[in-house]
């Protein structure tokens, strides 16, 4: 069944789909077909935000199917959202596989004229980290994994690894998904400093902190430097929105989805979002505690993840460009950056740099999922209104923080240091 323009499929119409593409059919029945399909278990489980997300089970296989409306679909058509991030997001998953093929679901099938992917199924007892996180649960590996997933995608789309030539091509590739970056722009780097109609926070708590964004010309500054980054610097392939809801998780196992906002742009949002969402659920513990269960050993866990997955990061970015100090790479030719020192005082600033922009965005980040428009369920789950705004203002205040001095940190103990004792 091939569709010549976009039709939004419910679990009716999605089977006959299935039945009809043969990459599809053969994941799910005996010999693909679609003859021995029709026992399929289908299952909407979209967070009800952007898209439809169906889980589809069959005789001999399952799978996901994930379509992009042409709207936000939260919000409904009154906010128009473009198709095409379903490309984007396709694309970015080949790529993102192809670099790091353990943490990245694969791609059995992508239809543009329907926006739709569909691709592996994370089974149980993969959960969202975002869920795990509030229920307290504890990954070992996660940092040795999120490390693993952003130190490759990072550097081998980037110019230390590939020629200009190369480099601009796949900048090229993405710079039409703009409608979703402008989306993050509006929301991650405007909103949140000037009064919106998609604003919202806890009120009557938050309303002096939201306020108080608004009128922080310090904090204006420091996002107007970060923005103009986010919007000029291509310095490798990002996820875009690397939260902890766009990964799943088990005790060993890994694996990052949803990369629609794809682009090439500053490494540090990739960073800064994923440690900010780590620094978010440490400060929603407390909301979450009780009196069988204070979360203090689990606050130190996400501690020590921050600081795991920051330095983790760190020595594999680094190997990777020493293994690789003498290939295509143009960013650092081989001529010029010829000797250990010189190559190490290149890493040394480069690494710093990044750190401080990682820091930046994280905290951008952090404030927008206070006072903007999308909130996270970390703090959202925390039903006592005041008890969740007293968790929200510490991070905040935290962001705040980070965001004005991030310069002065050093390193990523440091930070934590700094957050555990908001935190008392």
């Amino acid at each position: 069944m091939a569709y010549s323009e976009f039709r939004a499929l419910n679990e009716e119409s999605l089977v006959e789909y299935i039945k009809a593409t043969p990459a599809l059919a053969s994941k799910l029945g005996n010999g693909g077909d679609g003859d021995d399909l029709g026992d399929l278990k289908i299952k909407e489980v979209g967070d009800g935000n952007l898209n439809f997300v169906y889980i589809v089970v069959g005789s001999r296989g399952s799978l996901v199917i994930k379509q992009a409306l042409p709207y936000v679909r939260c919000i409904g058509e009154s906010w128009p959202m473009t198709k095409e991030r379903a490309y984007f997001e396709a694309t970015a998953l080949k790529e993102e596989f192809h670099w790091c093929p353990a943490h990245v679901p694969e791609i059995y099938h992508f239809d543009r004229t329907m926006s739709l992917i569909g691709m592996r199924y994370l089974e149980p007892p993969h959960i969202i980290l975002r869920k795990g996180l509030i229920a307290g649960t504890e990954y070992p590996l996660l940092a040795q994994h999120m490390s693993d997933f952003m130190s490759r995608t990072l550097f081998f789309t980037s110019l230390l690894y590939r020629s200009t030539t190369e480099h601009k091509r796949a900048i090229a590739e993405f710079c039409s998904n703009v409608e979703m970056c402008r989306l993050t722009e509006q929301v991650v780097f405007s909103d949140p400093y000037k009064i919106s109609q998609f604003n919202r926070w806890t009120t009557p708590y938050l309303d002096a902190d939201a306020e108080a964004v608004r009128e922080d010309n310090d904090l204006k500054l420091e996002i107007a430097e970060l923005k103009a980054k986010f919007c000029e610097r291509a310095q490798a392939l990002l996820h875009g929105d690397l939260h902890t809801g766009s990964v799943m998780v088990t005790s060993d196992s890994t694996q990052v989805i949803d990369p629609e906002f794809a682009f090439y742009g500053p490494m540090g949002f990739d960073i800064g979002a994923f440690l900010a969402n780590l620094i978010l659920a440490f400060f929603a513990q407390n909301g979450h505690s009780n009196g069988e269960d204070d979360r203090k050993e689990f606050k130190q866990y996400i501690s020590q993840t921050i600081e795991d997955t920051w330095n983790l990061f760190e020595k594999k970015f680094v190997a990777l460009w020493d293994e690789h100090k003498d290939g295509s790479g143009e960013a650092y030719l081989p001529g010029i950056y010829n000797n250990p020192e010189v190559l190490q005082l290149a890493q040394k600033k480069y690494m710093v740099d990044l750190f401080h922009d990682s820091l930046g965005f994280g905290a951008a980040k952090m404030i927008r999922r206070i006072v903007g428009v999308a909130h996270v369920e970390d703090f959202e789950s925390i039903s006592d209104p005041s008890k969740r705004a007293a968790c929200e203002k510490k991070a905040l205040d935290f962001a705040k923080l980070l965001l004005k001095n991030r310069r002065s940190f050093v390193r990523i103990g440091g930070v934590v240091t700094a957050m555990q004792q908001l935190e008392k």
